[in-house]
């Protein structure tokens, strides 16, 4: 008969292993993603993102959370290459042939702002015919929050907020640039800032990112490949920015704004196709 200790002693080894094989996988799916690197001739980087699944949103207990925030689970069953950066007024100046006329000159590596969401779309048109691919576009929404979060649960990419207004929290000073640490001009160049673990820099703070997707209210239950309603008024608005507190700059907060508006500390950052 086989003993009661020697049974629990495999079991513990076997419980061992799998965690062990799951860490495994977790760090080499990780550096598949940072070793996947492509850039453009606009010297614009991208990050390979694996497809996955995650939960959308905050728990209910989240400080600083709103009411459109509703946790759910979310699939995306298709990789995507998402910019490292933010685009930068360099890049901008690259496919428009000049710079935004109400930007706030900062440097070429600086964040390009002021930017409406049209204003993206004139933009990632110009760069689809000058690279003659298509293939560029903005993120949607949820591949925004799946690609921020980089498989954490927390409200930044490392870690819990400690604080909601514009004191200074340790985590978030670590990745972005927020009224805690930031004076409101001029910006700061991009990837200033440690990355988060799927190599993206700056998705918390230094400017708002536009996203693919009208605003609304997020779906009952889990979801694929979310893209958003068909019609609105309002584009989303994903991120936070150097003037705002450390709650707008958690993963899950969301903002909105009409096409056309231009305000400061608002730009973008591109998604690649395969």
């Amino acid at each position: 008969m086989i003993c009661r200790e020697y049974v629990y002693a495999c079991i513990l080894l076997l419980a061992a292993c799998s965690f062990t094989a799951k860490s495994a996988d977790n760090k080499s799916v990780d550096e598949y993603r940072l070793n996947k690197k492509i850039s453009n001739n606009l010297g614009m980087e991208f990050v390979y993102i694996t497809p996955g699944t995650f939960l959308m949103g905050s728990p209910s207990d989240e400080p600083g959370r709103t009411d459109d925030e509703k946790l759910h689970r979310v699939t995306l069953t298709k990789g995507f290459y998402m910019q490292t950066t933010k685009v930068t007024q360099g890049q901008w100046k690259a496919v428009m042939k000049n710079y935004p006329p109400y930007l706030r000159m900062c440097g070429d590596d600086c964040p390009v702002e002021r930017i409406s969401w049209n204003d993206t779309q004139t933009f990632i048109h110009k760069l689809n015919e000058l690279t003659g691919s298509g293939n560029y576009r903005l993120p949607t929404e949820a591949e925004w929050e799946y690609a921020a979060r980089a498989g954490s649960t927390t409200a930044f990419a490392n870690g819990g907020i400690s604080v909601l207004d514009c004191s200074h929290d340790l985590l978030l000073d670590e990745i972005g640039w927020y009224c805690g640490n930031s004076a409101s001009y001029p910006h700061h160049p991009v990837a200033q800032k440690k990355p988060n673990a799927w190599g993206l820099y700056d998705m918390h703070g230094s400017i708002w990112e536009w996203c693919r997707d009208w605003h609304a209210n997020y779906p009952s239950g889990s979801i694929t490949n979310p893209i958003g309603p068909s019609i609105g008024t309002e584009r989303v608005l994903r991120g936070g920015g150097l003037a705002d507190a450390t709650r707008s700059c958690r993963s899950a907060n969301r903002f909105s704004l009409e096409t056309d508006i231009r305000y400061d500390y608002i730009g973008f950052r591109l998604v690649r196709i395969p």
